[in-house]
């Protein structure tokens, strides 16, 4: 199926990847920062003392001030499962996984986004197999983000962009077998879950990849036939176990006969001609074969009188 999952499926190649932003541990950026507005403070007290002000120590006390505050501003905190995109002037500079404080060029936007394992659940679709039959299908799609810098820039908004591909790979999957075989050779939806699921994660997977979004794992949550022909399908369902009973009954029977008249034959008990044998096995089909308890009748004559 891979090879029609590549003629169907064509994306673009991403333009960005994600690469390490260029960061530092946070609590020691924290204290030169701090450190810094307090020598800055402690300069601008000294320069307006209670003496003659020194003008050009108290504005190089606001000066170190405001260098500490622009320090401290680059601080920011990166929770466990998530990561940090970070952007200078439009441009994409690096992403930041490491969790805890962390501290980065206190010029950049920092973009929060989430790697952790999300559920995807489909609404029911209502689809036609690829026999014609119209019938409903719902799946549940496992999926993280694997590559920060695409899912922020290759698409608008991943989350929606993934929830509309998965709808579209379950109705092409949908269309591309049929719901039963009945006894043809080839996959059906409900015969073949694991063959079906693991196609349709390989799908997903690729209409999902230009997000740099990676899919775990894929299952059908619900698959039945619409309502308006549930019924007529109950029925050939129906039909099919009952044939199928049939047949084994039969086949049942008929080695059933075959060692009877085997056993009667190899311990001489009675010796049968072609036409009381025809009778016995008659018999003996239409006691085994039947729906209903036989009722036994007494033979008092002869097959011939």
């Amino acid at each position: 199926m891979s090879a029609t999952t590549d003629t169907v499926v064509r994306m673009p190649a991403p333009v960005v990847r994600e690469t390490k932003a260029v960061e530092l541990p946070g609590i020691a950026m924290f204290f030169a920062g701090l450190v810094t507005v307090l020598v800055g403070a402690g300069l601008f007290v000294l320069g307006m003392g209670d003496g003659e002000p020194v003008v050009a120590l108290a504005v190089f006390g606001l000066l170190v001030i405001t260098a500490g505050a622009v320090v401290l501003r680059g601080l920011f905190t990166v929770a466990p499962g998530q990561a940090r995109v970070l952007q200078f002037l439009g441009r994409y500079v690096g992403t930041v996984r490491s969790d805890g404080l962390r501290w980065a060029n206190p010029l950049v936007t920092r973009e929060k986004i989430s790697t952790r394992i999300r559920n995807l659940e489909t609404a029911t679709l209502k689809v036609n197999d690829a026999d014609g039959n119209p019938i409903e299908i719902a799946a549940v799609v496992v999926w993280q983000v694997e590559d920060t810098a695409r899912a922020r820039f290759e698409v608008d908004d991943f989350v929606r962009f993934v929830g509309i591909q998965t709808e579209t790979a379950v109705r092409h999957i949908a269309t591309s077998y049929p719901y039963d075989n009945h006894e043809e050779s080839g996959l059906s939806l409900r015969e073949n879950a694991d063959e079906i699921t693991e196609t349709l994660s390989i799908e997903i997977a690729a209409r999902v990849e230009s997000a740099g979004v990676r899919v775990i794992e894929s299952r059908l949550t619900h698959l039945a036939y619409a309502p308006e022909i549930a019924q007529a399908m109950l029925q050939r369902q129906q039909a099919g176990a009952v044939v199928a009973a049939r047949t084994r009954i039969v086949e049942g029977a008929v080695g059933m006969v075959e060692l009877a008249l085997a056993r009667l034959a190899e311990q001489d008990v009675v010796e049968l001609d072609e036409e009381r044998k025809a009778a016995m096995v008659s018999n003996l089909l239409v006691v085994l074969c039947g729906e209903r308890s036989t009722q036994p009748v007494i033979n008092t004559g002869s097959l011939y009188h």
